[in-house]
Formats: structure tokens, C-alpha cells, sequence
């Protein structure tokens, strides 16, 4: 028997002027509006395409651990995701040598579930391990830095 998946396919186009830019998913009623940072010319009309790439990760880690949960027989709750990327400006802004990257990020995981310490800790490998987007940041040469914490019920409603 075979372990093999078709391969989901995505598919989005993006129009607009200068540094703003309307972007569909084919198939999908979801419309994406970014612009650029301020720093780089945008007017902070939406969110920037490096914040949607750092929101994709927070995303991402969530979506992937209620996947991997479902392997462990993990019961989750609550997340609380945060992300702190440290961006070098210089190969975008000025062209210099290097590649355009983040050059370090910290993924703070905090989620409600009873499992034990070190079912927990396995699992939260096994997450990044098969989370795609940690997977581009990591082998994009990002530095990535994460924190999971499991609280249990009592404690995420305090």
C-alpha cells in the first residue's frame, strides 16, 4: 500500500502599482492586499510581504500541530504563537552584496494540552521537523530560535 498524496497545487496572481499589490488564489474568494514596509517605500496600507511571511510561520506551526497531534493522541487547546525576526535591510534597500534574508527569528510556541513533559517535547520536534514554512526559514540560512511551552487547562484560563 502506498503512502503517496497527490501533490496540492497553489496557484495566486498579484496586480497592482508601485509597492502595493492586490494578490487571488485561484479558487478562492481570498484577496491578499500587501504593501511595503515603510522602510522600503510602502505607506503601511496592509501588511508587508516579509510580515505575511512571518505570519505564514505562526500559522503554519499551529495548523502543522494539530496535524502532528492527531499522530501523538494529543488533545490541544489554545495557541499562542509570537515571532521575532531580526532583518538585515541592506541587500534589499542598497544592493549589497549577500542575499535578501531575515538573519534570525524566534518562534515562541505556548499551547493548552495535557500531554506529558516529554511527549510534549517529542512532539514539538516532530512539528518543526514537518512544518513547511519552518522548513523554508531554516534552509533559507535563517537562524531560527524556538520556545514551545505546554500549559495545561487551568492554566490558559488564568
Amino acid at each position: 500500500m502506498s503512502n503517496a498524496l497527490p501533490l496540492v497545487t497553489f496557484r495566486l496572481h498579484g496586480e497592482g502599482n508601485g509597492v502595493a499589490q492586490t494578490i487571488h488564489e485561484d479558487g478562492s474568494p481570498h484577496i491578499i492586499q500587501t504593501d511595503a514596509h515603510p522602510a522600503f517605500g510602502g505607506h503601511d496600507t496592509a501588511p508587508s510581504p516579509l510580515a505575511y511571511a512571518l505570519a505564514a510561520l505562526t500559522s503554519c506551526t499551529q495548523v502543522t500541530s494539530q496535524i502532528v497531534a492527531k499522530s501523538f493522541s494529543i488533545e490541544l487547546g489554545h495557541f499562542d504563537v509570537a515571532v521575532d525576526a531580526k532583518f538585515d535591510p541592506r541587500v534589499l534597500a542598497t544592493g549589497a552584496e549577500g542575499i535578501s534574508n531575515f538573519t534570525r527569528l524566534t518562534l515562541d510556541v505556548t499551547i493548552q494540552t495535557t500531554a506529558s513533559a516529554e511527549l510534549f517535547a517529542a512532539f514539538s520536534t516532530e512539528v518543526e521537523r514537518r512544518c513547511p514554512v519552518t522548513q523554508l526559514f531554516r534552509r533559507s540560512g535563517v537562524e531560527v530560535t524556538t520556545h514551545w511551552r505546554a500549559i495545561a487547562p487551568a492554566e490558559a484560563a488564568a
